[in-house]
């Protein structure tokens, strides 16, 4: 495992085409568009842009389906401009590029999303190549978002835990990321995947969908409950870090039980223009330190600088700089005391 190097991440290729808005409408009600523009989306996609701004000194690979129109060569050229090896991202024959339109309210930052699944939803089993890639770790995400991988299988449980025990038999560390789907589809499409997860990155709402812990409560997150929580995904069978995180912070447990806990950057409400990507950018920062052996409490450092760059800008990854300017902000905007 030591001689392997660097990052391979697959599923949603997006284009997520934002628009700031002034306010968020009634049913047949009209609001104003204030700006509109476009950029990097889903889960590889921005993970590993956001590695490559960070300067990440490692390989970063993609895999995933875009369509044969203009967004697909732009997502390739993006690949291009930030050395991302885009040899694993076919074009589907058919299917055009995913997208999503991204609605902000301009005075809250509050996010609305409508999605076009396109070319992603023929991704399957069959597009990841791991023999020929010498990364150390493969990303997955997003899982309830990805039609074919998210299909049953009568051996594994769903085609993405098949996929993911490739790669790990090839030699990689695994790492899955799901989406905050509004449905309690989590432990039918989560749960098979577990034996076959080294990281598992989930939000607060995400892990109590999965687990069936309520881990929200008034003023804040349950700590007690949030451990509980990340014991069953543990039991459940990941290997390593069920790594969790929340506005307030962030959080890991490993194997033996322990609650590892992070608090997030105090941004003034002044600096941040969007949450969009903040969790791509939180899981960028994490597999970073992962990736170069870093302690745990470190790697969640850097997931929550991160984050917290990500805030400052309205794309998923315009406001990602180096790691050490990210680290910075920390002396800049201080550190949440996480009780």
């Amino acid at each position: 495992m030591n001689a392997r190097s660097g990052i391979l991440a697959g599923g949603n290729w997006i284009v997520d085409k934002l628009k700031f808005v002034d306010t968020w409408p009634q049913q047949d009600a009209l609001a104003n568009i204030l700006s509109e523009s476009a950029g990097n989306g889903g889960g590889p996609f921005n993970v590993l842009v956001d590695l490559a701004k960070l300067g990440a000194p490692f390989p970063l690979a993609g895999v995933g389906l875009i369509g044969a129109d203009a967004d697909g060569e732009w997502i390739a050229a993006e690949c291009a401009r930030h050395r991302i090896n885009s040899a694993q991202l076919q074009t589907h024959p058919t299917a055009h590029t995913s997208y999503t339109d991204v609605m902000t309210v301009k005075s809250n930052g509050r996010r609305t999303f409508f999605h076009q699944r396109g070319a992603n939803a023929f991704l399957g089993d069959e597009h990841f190549d791991f023999i020929h890639n010498p990364a150390k770790i493969f990303h997955l995400a997003y899982l309830l978002l990805l039609d074919q991988l998210d299909q049953r299988d009568a051996k594994f449980g769903t085609v993405a835990a098949r996929t993911l025990e490739r790669a790990q038999k090839a030699g990689f560390l695994t790492s899955i990321d799901v989406v905050s789907e509004d449905s309690y589809r989590f432990k039918e499409l989560v749960l098979p995947a577990l034996p076959y997860v080294d990281y598992c990155f989930l939000n607060e709402f995400e892990i109590a969908r999965t687990t069936g812990i309520e881990i929200q409560r008034a003023g804040g997150i349950n700590h007690s409950a949030l451990q509980s929580a990340a014991k069953t995904l543990m039991q459940g069978g990941v290997r390593k870090w069920v790594i969790v995180h929340f506005p307030e912070g962030a959080c890991a447990v490993g194997r033996d039980g322990q609650l590892r806990v992070q608090g997030s950057l105090k941004v003034p409400p002044s600096k941040i223009v969007g949450t969009v990507g903040a969790g791509d950018a939180f899981a960028a920062g994490v597999l970073y330190g992962l990736h170069e052996e870093q302690p745990i409490e470190t790697a969640l450092r850097y997931g929550v600088c991160v984050a917290a760059s990500c805030l400052t800008c309205a794309g998923a990854s315009d406001g990602i700089c180096s790691l050490n300017e990210c680290l910075a902000l920390e002396k800049a905007f201080g550190v949440r005391a996480v009780v």
